[in-house]
């Protein structure tokens, strides 16, 4: 079969929505494949309403409009991401309804951001360099100061939340923050069935207790 090339190909308008949203979500799928396997480049901290009654809620469902999907259909990223809520909340006991006690909702927001960092230049006495003491000096000319590094970079935050149905109150929530890098994944859907369970690795709950379970 003969390849065609980049430059001769010709994308259609349904081609080309489709590569700009492949474009638009990739960033959150690289965040997501960053959190699996507890990575040290992301953080993850969760807490939760200690006045709700966590032993009522035995049912679950996603909210309307669940995840950044707005486009009129449901990416493969949210695909991923519901199937692998559903596993988190089956293991915990809690069961699917159309009338449920606890609503899921999840969500991810990516920003550039930049960072300044200070070290210490070449100075002959004080500061840093103070540990020279009397002993020695430098030479003429010798820089003083210290030198300013900025570096621009993608930063991730995305959450899970569980709501009250009844009380539409926020009663928990896992917020993980952390670095997009440009690390090739060869499997995007491992990274987010691996990911997912650190957020609820932190929830301390399971279906009709309200007695929190030692993580």
């Amino acid at each position: 079969m003969r390849q065609q090339s980049s430059e001769n190909m010709r994308w259609s308008p349904t081609m080309q929505q489709h590569k700009f949203k492949t474009l638009q979500i990739l960033p959150i799928l690289l965040f997501i494949a960053s959190l699996a396997g507890c990575s040290s480049s992301a953080k993850i901290r969760s807490d939760y309403d200690p006045g709700a009654d966590f032993a009522s809620y035995k049912t679950w469902d996603f909210i309307e409009d669940a995840g950044p999907d707005h486009e009129g259909y449901e990416s493969l990223f949210s695909q991923y991401m519901v199937t692998a809520i559903t596993l988190e909340m089956d293991k915990r006991g809690y069961v699917r309804s159309d009338n449920p006690d606890l609503l899921v909702n999840f969500n991810a927001y990516i920003q550039e951001k930049t960072k300044v960092t200070t070290s210490p230049s070449m100075a002959p006495m004080g500061g840093y360099y103070g540990y020279r003491g009397a002993h020695y000096g430098a030479w003429g000319g010798y820089g003083y100061g210290t030198d300013t590094h900025v570096s621009q970079y993608t930063e991730g935050t995305y959450n899970i939340d569980l709501v009250d149905a009844r009380e539409h109150q926020l009663v928990w929530e896992a917020v993980g923050v952390g670095r997009i890098t440009e690390k090739k994944l060869n499997n995007l859907q491992q990274g987010v069935m691996e990911g997912v369970p650190n957020f609820f690795a932190q929830y301390p709950f399971v279906a009709g207790s309200g007695t929190p379970v030692q993580q």
